[in-house]
């Protein structure tokens, strides 16, 4: 009997599964196996799928009635009988999508916020993604900004747009700024450049209300970026445990940042159609939808052939790097990149200032401007759009920097 068969014949164990789930409970365990499920966390699904099934049937509710109020009203039912269990609302959420996905029962209502900036923030979404074409990533970053400043000025009163006066966005800028990081600041004062813009575009508001918005006092090249020095880059690579699943893709991600540059985003986005084996190259899928071709090093390539034939199982995603525990998909995002970095530093026993994914990236471009590249070729494999990126790199070169700098009045206190 195989796993999938294994697993519904086991949630029907004792008592036989009737009920308007019935014949869904086999292809959904075979969906869950396929998604990197153990056998007995398959088991123990099916075993809440069948129990809910059968609650329908004592209800007399037909499959259509399931949604999520119906699956709260069910998980109430098995707390009172005592067999609730840590994961069973992650299980009916599972479930609930997996009928979606075969129009088995209606998708959800999209819910109505009420609030009079509801449908603006929608439509500046709206605008983002299509109009500018930016990312999720900054589109998601832009509207908590934007909520949060129409909730103050306006709460739940009528969005009177055209009474917006310099002054409110001042005042909102101000009180942001004290509680937030610089980097933050900056950020606040862009989302809301590009909405007023967008309020401009579209004639709720007369007259050009971003021109009026302070910038955030970043003086470029103020600091020295954040590195490891050559040795300590290859001590956190030597530190990865590639005797297992999950050491060795670790180890292939971060040489993808150590050797290549990559940010975390780009490596999370890489798809197995980016790999060009015969020319040996990879495509990036950079900052602004930009799709570029690099070089891939005989040792990143050989890491990442290791991963692909020994550790990565076959599943639904075209993604590169997936999670090693079940579901099976691609990572979450950059965070989940800089935590496999946080966890390289720590077993290598290092704890530089700065943590990040950025860390390599930088660490990478210092070591070759002491090796002799020019800023130029940094900034090439970087893939810096402009060149006055790259320049905070010359300010690592602390023994050239001495050489031009001017000699101390004598006398001077």
């Amino acid at each position: 009997m195989t796993l999938t068969r294994q697993s519904a014949a086991s949630a029907q164990d004792g008592q036989s599964c009737t009920g308007p789930l019935a014949s869904h409970i086999e292809r959904f365990a075979a969906q869950l196996s396929r998604k990197g499920y153990a056998q007995n966390t398959v088991r123990s699904k099916c075993d809440v799928l069948a129990d809910l099934s059968r609650w329908l049937e004592r209800r007399r509710l037909p499959l259509a009635a399931l949604d999520e109020g119906r699956l709260r009203q069910f998980q109430a039912s098995r707390r009172r009988r005592g067999k609730v269990r840590r994961g069973d609302p992650a299980t009916g959420q599972q479930l609930i999508e997996y009928l979606r996905d075969r129009d088995a029962i209606a998708v959800a209502a999209r819910r109505i916020d009420r609030a009079p900036a509801a449908g603006l923030t929608r439509e500046f979404e709206e605008f983002l993604h299509t109009e500018r074409g930016l990312s999720r990533s900054t589109v998601v970053s832009y509207l908590p900004i934007v909520r949060c400043f129409l909730d103050e000025r306006f709460g739940r009163k009528a969005l009177r747009l055209v009474q917006l006066r310099p002054q409110d966005l001042h005042g909102f800028i101000l009180r942001e700024i004290q509680r937030v990081s610089r980097s933050h600041g900056k950020r606040t004062i862009t989302a809301l450049r590009s909405f007023l813009r967008f309020l401009l575009q579209r004639g709720a508001i007369q007259t050009d209300l971003a021109r009026t918005l302070p910038g955030v006092a970043s003086w470029r090249l103020s600091h020295l970026p954040k590195s490891l020095p050559p040795e300590q880059v290859e001590r956190l690579l030597t530190c990865c445990d590639r005797s297992s699943p999950t050491g060795k893709r670790d180890y292939a991600i971060l040489l993808f940042l150590a050797r290549l540059g990559l940010r975390g985003g780009e490596v999370v986005a890489m798809t197995l159609e980016d790999l060009d084996w015969e020319r040996g190259e990879i495509v990036v899928r950079g900052k602004g939808q930009r799709l570029e071709r690099l070089p891939l090093p005989a040792d990143v390539g050989a890491a990442l052939a290791c991963y692909l034939c020994d550790v990565r199982p076959a599943c639904a995603t075209r993604r590169v790097f997936i999670r090693m525990k079940a579901p099976q998909q691609g990572l979450a995002g950059p965070v989940a990149i800089c935590c496999i970095v946080r966890r390289a530093l720590r077993r290598a026993g290092l704890d530089p200032e700065f943590k990040g994914a950025h860390l390599l990236r930088h660490s990478l471009a210092t070591d070759l401007l002491r090796r002799g590249a020019s800023l130029g070729e940094i900034g090439q494999l970087l893939r810096h759009r402009q060149p006055t990126t790259t320049q905070i790199y010359a300010k690592v070169d602390i023994a050239a920097l001495r050489g031009i700098a001017l000699p101390w009045p004598r006398g001077a206190s």
